[in-house]
């Protein structure tokens, strides 16, 4: 690949960054979005934050698993275990979390935000501290994604004093799962080390092969800290970041047919069985911070991320899950193994990406009429790109001696790499934004926004494998102003009234000419009430989109089986309530009971036919759930002991917008609804350790949770896991 800027420049721009800095406890809020839940509470949207403690209480490493249970979020499960998420928000497409903005301690963390916005790589979740996820005006802050919402996942932070921790697991599929920091802090500088690792055999079987269905991924940080004396006349910050990590994961595509399904879920055709995914992800971050003024701080923060990949798996197999569905006995038997089988497009899904930019931010307090404002001004330049070379293998799928081997026949090379399997894609962003807090009594406060992104992407397709003729190229810009406005309004005993309007974008991915961004208008209003150990929350959003556009992706292909670019698919509207209740009930005998639960309706169909004609008005909007459920409540004493068990719902989910049409067999076009059950308990066996044990999918349900692209996949089943983790 051939970046624009050179690491070198990057370079030169991190230690021009390094003049300013703002103080160590400070520095905290510019790895996060939100900050805490008193700082949610004040935001003129809706915000959510799942602490450390939060997520000590299940113990998961699954991000889908969390997701679920903040209001306004949707999730899309596909290996069961949320190696890539599918995590959507407030009616936006769930595909590959392509129309969220997903940062890591407040850093753009998508392979290519802009020219290929689908998260093939997320990190570990089990290493993480946090998760926030913000909604409504505020989202202007960020982006580029700023229609349904932002997610923000904070890493371990360098601890004030030397200490460490260390977690093991055991899980079965002879899971394993190693999480261990250490780190320190002196007066002027500070770092960590980290890493989790964590592997499985999977729960699936390959049918006639002795290959395993799991995985195995590892995550290095490492963070250093350089500030100067607290007494300094300006205090001076640096934070250094490098992440690395490595994923083989036997993850494949193909589905079963409804009736394998039934039969067995955890099955796998053995046409699969050389399906895997191979990456390498390499990060860098470093932020400065700068208290120049009582009130004035500036940030400053560069980055650079790689990421490479190579899905190697079958391609092009709907077509037999498909005629085995309506009752082809000759397909059911080529896709069990039992039947020579010609012909088997075994694809490099082969791409390489890179990330980098340079953030400035500057808040600034001042005092105006007598009020006082908080104003904070942003800048960001950003480039992206995806290199795609994708070679294809064919095999042929022969039974000898009754089982079934597959014979290498060819591999593509030359001009038979062409077109969408050898192309580069790229995207340069400016983007630019204010808001400005103000209270302008002491119960109103008004928080004005306004950002700008100027967007310019590009495409160039080759004819061959070595690129010296060029098939084809395609470009396409975007400049968008985004207003918005947000208030609220604290009433008498805890409760607070907010209530916002902005208008959000989604650009369209890179290649795709003439497709205008995804726009619209955004409406909430709603109520929190917090009062005593009670957390209470009601809010209701409405959007109305000028143009909606679907990303595709392999994943979730477009009408066509478009799996590059993005469509647009007419205007349309998404309306829905979102409600969280919490209680914290302290027993007579020491015993706290906290209580969780969420729900989020929502109601959303296209409003006008596409250009195209593929989406019709009425039409539904893929993979969303028209209602999702979560309680969580538990039982603990002190720090002695825990257990928690929390219960989880999805309604079934249509997978393209045909579904619905009066008329159409919906059979084979919807997935299940599922309700889950985990439970999880821990005991404190001495000062700094503690023994875990957690049972995900308690009752073993297991039901449809994807189709697309190729047939039937379930969720999770049941699966124990035991462990230990040592404060030190």
């Amino acid at each position: 690949m051939t970046p624009r800027f050179s690491r070198s420049l990057l370079a030169t721009a991190i230690v021009t960054a390094a003049t300013a800095a703002y103080a160590e406890e400070q520095s905290l809020n510019e790895l996060v979005i939100i900050g805490d839940e008193s700082s949610a509470a004040a935001l003129p949207g809706s915000a959510h934050v799942v602490t450390s403690e939060d997520l000590e209480t299940m113990k998961y490493t699954d991000v889908h698993r969390v997701a679920r249970e903040v209001p306004g979020v949707y999730l899309q499960e596909e290996d069961g275990y949320g190696l890539r998420p599918n995590i959507g928000i407030r009616g936006s497409g769930s595909g590959r979390s392509g129309k969220v903005t997903l940062m890591e301690d407040g850093v753009l963390m998508a392979p290519a935000p802009y020219s290929g916005p689908a998260a093939y790589y997320f990190p570990s979740f089990g290493r993480m501290s946090g998760v926030e996820v913000l909604k409504g005006p505020d989202l202007l802050r960020y982006g580029p994604a700023t229609v349904g919402g932002a997610i923000n996942l904070r890493s371990t932070p360098i601890p004030s004093e030397a200490s460490g921790h260390l977690t093991t697991e055991l899980a079965e599929n002879d899971g394993k799962r190693v999480h261990a920091w250490y780190g320190a802090s002196s007066e002027q500088v500070g770092w960590l080390l980290e890493t989790h690792q964590q592997e499985t055999d999977g729960f699936k079987d390959i049918r006639q092969s002795d290959r395993e269905a799991g995985f195995d991924k590892k995550d290095f940080v490492g963070k250093l800290r350089f500030n100067s004396s607290a007494d300094a006349a300006i205090y001076q910050q640096l934070d250094l970041k490098v992440d690395y990590s490595e994923e083989l994961s036997h993850e494949t595509y193909l589905g079963l047919t409804d009736a394998d399904f039934n039969a067995d879920p955890d099955q796998r055709y053995f046409a699969s069985e050389r399906d895997n995914m191979d990456t390498q992800r390499t990060g860098f971050m470093a932020r400065h911070l700068a208290d120049l003024s009582d009130d004035l701080t500036v940030t400053t923060t560069a980055y650079y991320n790689e990421f490479k990949r190579n899905w190697y798996k079958a391609a092009g197999l709907k077509s037999l899950i498909n005629d085995a569905n309506g009752g082809d006995t000759d397909a059911l038997a080529q896709l069990r193994g039992e039947a020579d089988l010609d012909g088997i497009d075994i694809k490099n899904n082969a791409r390489e990406y890179y990330s980098q930019g340079i953030e400035l931010k500057a808040d600034y307090r001042l005092t105006l009429a007598d009020l006082t404002h908080n104003l904070t001004f942003g800048a960001r330049y950003h480039e992206d790109e995806v290199d795609r070379l994708q070679p294809v293998d064919t095999f042929n799928q022969v039974i000898t001696n009754g089982q079934p081997v597959l014979e290498f026949v060819s591999t593509t090379s030359g001009s038979d790499i062409s077109g969408s399997n050898n192309a580069v894609e790229q995207a340069e962003a400016w983007s630019a934004y204010v808001a400005d807090r103000v209270a302008l009594t002491d119960r109103l406060t008004l928080t004005g926004l306004l950002r700008f992104e100027d967007i310019e992407t590009s495409r160039v397709r080759y004819n061959e494998e070595s690129r010296s003729s060029v098939q084809d190229r395609s470009s396409n810009g975007t400049s968008e102003l985004l207003p918005g406005i947000g208030a609220t309004y604290d009433l008498d005993n805890g409760v607070t009234l907010l209530g916002g309007i902005h208008r959000g974008m989604v650009p369209a991915g890179a290649g795709s000419t003439d497709v205008d961004p995804e726009i619209s208008i955004n409406y909430e209003l709603g109520a929190r009430l917090n009062r005593g150990a009670g957390r209470y929350e009601l809010i209701g959003f409405y959007s109305d989109y000028s143009n909606t556009v679907q990303n595709c992706s392999v994943a979730t292909p477009c009408a066509g089986g478009q799996d590059s670019g993005s469509v647009s698919q007419g205007e349309s509207r998404i309306q829905g309530i979102e409600a969280l209740a919490a209680y914290e009930f302290a027993l007579d005998n020491g015993l706290q009971v906290p209580v969780q639960a969420t729900w989020t309706f929502t109601d959303a169909e296209v409003t006008e036919d596409s250009e195209t004609g593929d989406a019709l008005k009425g039409d539904n909007l893929v993979y969303l759930p028209e209602n999702v459920f979560s309680v969580r409540s538990g039982v603990r004493q002190g720090d002695n002991w825990d257990v928690f068990v929390n219960i989880a719902y999805v309604d079934a989910m249509c997978i393209d917008n045909t579904c619905d049409r009066s008329g159409t067999d919906n059979t084979f076009r919807k997935t299940d609804s599922l309700t889950v059950v985990d439970l999880s308990g821990s005991y404190k066996v001495a000062e700094g350790a503690r023994v875990f044990a957690k049972l995900d999918n308690v009752f073993d349900t297991r039901k449809i949770v994807a189709r697309t692209p190729d047939g039937a996949r379930p969720n999770l089943p049941m699966t124990a896991a035991v462990g230990l983790s040592i404060d030190f």
